[in-house]
């Protein structure tokens, strides 16, 4: 298998439209909509956990790698959410980790419609290795040789790290048919000068809607478009689930890759907690085609239904008025 290095890899990437980005990516995005916006916290009446891991770019040396974690839960007596984010997003040898703690309100609009504002607040830490392979190509551009980069007074021979504010807010507006948000992260531009790194704010859109065909098959068309001012990332999906419990996809990254996906979500008997698991294979469209074998994702979930206490009723006997 032909392989590539990462600086070159992100050389070719950044030729097209959909240009590297800080914030890791997704294809089962439509799972992940706790980390990029605040106001989804506590949108279920259940508890809900999502880890979400990905291989990007098998087959390149250094490819990035990220691990998710979402936890949700309903705070209905206020008519709020809380949710709590963690990921870790590795590429060559740069390490960022990010955790963000999200509060939501949310208004009822009219009948099962509501509205969830939210903001979250964390950190960004990233650090970066002395594992570096430097590929010298000379000044006119001819390969000359590989070193280790050690003597190089640019690259520090200690490794570095430096951690910075994180705050994020967001808007959602939704009900059981369908979902619109708004969101926007990293609001403060955390500067980690230690490693010459400015964290970009990035602003999200996402959409969704359930189309039902049959009383057992529904079909949920999706998108996800990300910004940060310099270059855009756009993502859409169409998913058919049949009898809430099996799914097949695709998802399709513009101008970079194309993913299907399948899934089964398993319903346990109690009837208050459900298991969801997923899995999605890019087939890369861009020129790394041809030194990747494509990214794996895999999506895990559970929900514990939360039950609204029953009403207290008072009973009263004419006997004892």
């Amino acid at each position: 298998m032909k392989r590539l290095s990462l600086s070159l890899a992100i050389l070719l990437a950044s030729t097209t439209l959909v240009k590297s980005q800080q914030d890791p990516q997704f294809s089962q995005f439509m799972y992940d909509r706790l980390s990029i916006n605040p106001a989804y916290a506590g949108s279920k009446d259940a508890i809900c956990a999502t880890l979400i891991g990905r291989q990007q770019w098998s087959g390149l040396s250094g490819e990035p790698s990220t691990a998710l974690l979402n936890v949700s839960a309903p705070l209905s007596s206020i008519k709020s959410g809380v949710g709590a984010t963690v990921y870790l997003d590795e590429i060559g040898p740069q390490s960022t980790t990010v955790g963000r703690f999200s509060y939501a309100y949310h208004l009822k609009i009219s009948g099962s419609t509501k509205l969830g504002l939210g903001v979250g607040l964390g950190f960004v830490n990233s650090s970066i290795n002395n594992d570096w392979v430097a590929y010298d190509y000379g000044d006119e551009g001819q390969f000359v040789g590989i070193g280790t980069g050690v003597g190089d007074q640019s690259i520090n021979a200690q490794n570095q790290t430096a951690t910075t504010f994180d705050a994020s807010f967001g808007a959602y507006l939704y009900n059981p048919k369908y979902y619109v948000g708004i969101s926007a992260v990293h609001l403060t531009e955390g500067d980690l000068s230690e490693l010459n790194i400015q964290v970009a704010r990035h602003l999200y859109f996402m959409a969704g809607y359930d189309f039902e065909l049959t009383p057992m098959l529904t079909l949920t068309p999706q998108t996800l478009v990300k910004t940060d001012l310099a270059s855009t990332q756009v993502d859409v999906n169409a998913t058919a689930t049949y009898n809430n419990t099996f799914w097949l996809g695709v998802s399709y990254r513009l101008e970079d890759a194309i993913a299907p996906m399948a899934g089964y979500n398993y319903q346990f008997p109690d009837g208050k907690s459900n298991l969801r698991i997923g899995y999605s294979y890019d087939l890369t469209t861009s020129e790394l085609n041809n030194y990747s074998s494509g990214s794996h994702e895999i999506m895990l979930g559970y929900c514990y239904k939360l039950q609204k206490p029953l009403p207290k009723r008072v009973y009263k006997n004419p006997r004892f008025l």
